[in-house]
């Protein structure tokens, strides 16, 4: 098989600097692109560090032979993500790729975690994400073509105790995704997500002595085929987890109509309603949502 490269590609890593930002650099980097590597340098809970994650990383780049810039604006503003794709354009002169892998953890019981708490998570991952993919997109839409990879979680398909935060910000990465596929469906700009695990400073606090191997550099290529012009999915999920890649979706029950319901009819048929033996599957891009509308509306009897 030839070797899928992205020689005159430009990508922006946001969270580029360590875990699974910096492997998706690396490999990228390693087969022509030209990268941005975006990390202020900040702790898991977004507080101020000393440290040069980026620079590191564009160090060990143009070691390799590679061409990068670091930049260190934050994603959790609209100066920061405008910024972040600017560096983008006025070192390379365009953007193909972006990939959001910026992130922060503060854990706390839903009934107990605080405004702050909840805003400051939000703000990197979800606000983020929108963030820096409202300037990448324009550009993408321009030149008729883009490649966009929103760092999820499984956490937001199925949430995660202690983490609402978390858990909310990457349902709505999820839904992020699915509307720059419908938006960019007609313009080979292409939106997916991949929902990762890895061990990374994220997992601190959690005991992974009995994990098999989970390493950033294990979920790297299939971000790298996601964000490859031969990628031919869009609005998609998948997952990657200690060597295994599936695909993830929102599905429905096939349902059932009746021209009237009490709340009597909704218990007696829950059974029915609730049978997900043979899932119905929308994909979001082009229309998904209308075709949701067009099969609830073809159960209709007429008079």
């Amino acid at each position: 098989m030839t070797d899928l490269r992205f020689d005159g590609r430009v990508a922006v890593i946001t969270g580029g600097g360590r875990g699974l930002g910096r492997a998706h650099a690396l490999l990228l980097a390693s087969r022509g692109c030209k990268v941005v590597v975006n990390d202020p340098g900040v702790s898991m809970k977004g507080d101020g560090t000393t440290e040069s994650p980026a620079q590191d990383v564009v160090d060990e780049i143009r070691a390799a032979g590679g061409e990068a810039v670091a930049n260190v604006d934050t994603v959790a503003t609209p100066q920061g993500g405008q910024a972040i794709v600017q560096a983008a354009l006025d070192a390379f002169g365009r953007i193909d790729i972006l990939i959001h892998s910026a992130g922060n953890v503060r854990k706390a019981p839903l009934a107990e975690m605080s405004a702050q708490d909840w805003n400051s998570v939000i703000d990197v991952h979800l606000n983020g994400g929108f963030y820096v993919t409202r300037p990448a997109f324009a550009e993408m839409m321009k030149q008729g073509y883009g490649r966009i990879v929103y760092t999820a979680s499984i956490n937001g398909v199925y949430g995660n105790g202690r983490s609402p935060n978390y858990s909310a910000a990457k349902g709505g990465l999820i839904a992020l995704a699915d509307v720059a596929a419908i938006e960019g469906f007609e313009h080979n700009v292409k939106a997916n997500c991949i929902l990762p695990a890895a061990v990374t400073r994220m997992s601190e606090g959690i005991d992974t002595s009995k994990f098999p191997p989970m390493e950033p550099d294990m979920v790297a290529p299939v971000v790298a085929w996601l964000c490859h012009e031969s990628c031919d999915i869009t609005g998609e999920m998948l997952v990657s987890a200690a060597g295994r890649v599936a695909r993830a979706w929102t599905a429905e029950s096939p349902g059932l109509y009746r021209p009237e319901w009490s709340i009597e009819d909704v218990a007696a048929n829950i059974a029915q309603i609730r049978d997900t033996s043979a899932p119905v599957i929308f994909p979001p891009a082009p229309h998904g949502h209308l075709d949701h509308l067009f099969y609830s509306f073809a159960m209709v009897k007429p008079d």
